[in-house]
C-alpha cells in the first residue's frame, strides 16, 4: 500500500478527500439540523430548495444563532470537554498532524517543559504551513547544528519531508482564546466569533481544564 504521507497537496485529486453532502429541507427547524450535525459528526448541512441544493448551514452559523437567541439558557461548564489534546512546543508538526487524526480534533494545546500550557495550533496552522513549504521544491533540515540536510518537498504528515523540519512553536497561536466555567456559553460564542477561532479554552479556578468549540455548541443548542 502507497504511504499518502509522502505525498505533496498538489498531487492529491479532490476526489480522494471529499465526502457526500448531507442535506436537508429549507423547512427544517435550527435545533433539527444541529441534531443531525451532532448525531452525524460534521460540519455542515445542504440546505435544498425545490429538490436544489441552495446553500449550506454551518456550526459558525449554529454558533451565531445560539449567541443571538439564548441569551442565559446555559454555562459553559454544562456543555465543556472536560479534558483536552495537548502536546509539547518542540515537537515537530508531523506529530501533531497525526496526532490531530489520531484523536479526530481540530486543535492541541501546546506545553512548555514544565507542562504549562502555553499556546495553541489548531489544523488552520497546519494546513497554512502545508500551503506555505508547498511552494518550495526542497527544505532544509537544521536540527543538527553540525549539518544541514535537505529533504525533498513531501507532506507534512511524513516524518521524511518538512513535517519533521518545523517546530510547532514556529507556528503556534501564543494566545490561548479562554472563558471561564461559570460563563454563559452566549460569551464563548461572542469569543469566538470575534476571534475566528473553532474553540476556547475553558478556565477553572483560573487553570485551564478543558475546551468548549463549536461542536459542543452545537450540542448546548439541541438541549434548549
Amino acid at each position: 500500500m502507497a504511504d499518502n504521507t509522502e505525498e505533496n497537496l498538489d498531487k492529491i485529486p479532490l476526489s480522494k478527500v471529499t465526502k457526500p453532502l448531507v442535506t436537508v429541507d429549507e423547512e427544517m427547524s435550527i435545533k433539527e439540523c444541529a441534531q443531525i450535525m451532532a448525531d452525524r459528526k460534521i460540519g455542515s448541512l445542504g440546505i435544498n430548495l425545490h429538490g436544489k441544493t441552495v446553500g449550506i448551514i454551518t456550526k459558525t452559523d449554529l454558533t451565531r444563532h445560539y449567541l443571538q437567541e439564548h441569551v442565559g439558557k446555559k454555562r459553559v461548564g454544562d456543555f465543556m470537554t472536560v479534558s483536552y489534546v495537548s502536546m509539547y512546543e518542540d515537537d515537530p508538526i508531523y506529530k501533531i498532524a497525526a496526532k490531530m487524526v489520531e484523536e479526530k480534533v481540530s486543535r492541541i494545546i501546546l506545553k512548555n517543559k514544565s507542562g504549562v500550557p502555553i499556546g495553541v495550533v489548531t489544523f488552520r496552522d497546519l494546513f497554512r504551513i502545508a500551503l506555505t513549504m508547498g511552494q518550495e521544491e526542497n527544505t532544509v533540515d537544521n536540527t543538527d547544528s553540525m549539518i544541514s540536510v535537505v529533504f525533498p518537498r513531501k507532506g507534512f504528515l511524513s516524518e521524511s519531508g518538512f513535517g519533521k523540519t518545523i517546530i510547532t512553536k514556529e507556528v503556534m497561536s501564543n494566545k490561548i482564546v479562554t472563558a471561564d466555567y461559570n460563563d454563559d456559553v452566549i460569551t464563548a460564542c461572542e469569543i469566538i466569533l470575534d476571534n475566528n477561532v473553532n474553540g476556547v479554552g475553558v478556565l477553572i479556578n483560573g487553570k485551564l481544564g478543558g475546551v468548549l468549540s463549536k461542536t459542543d455548541i452545537t450540542r448546548a443548542l439541541v438541549s434548549v
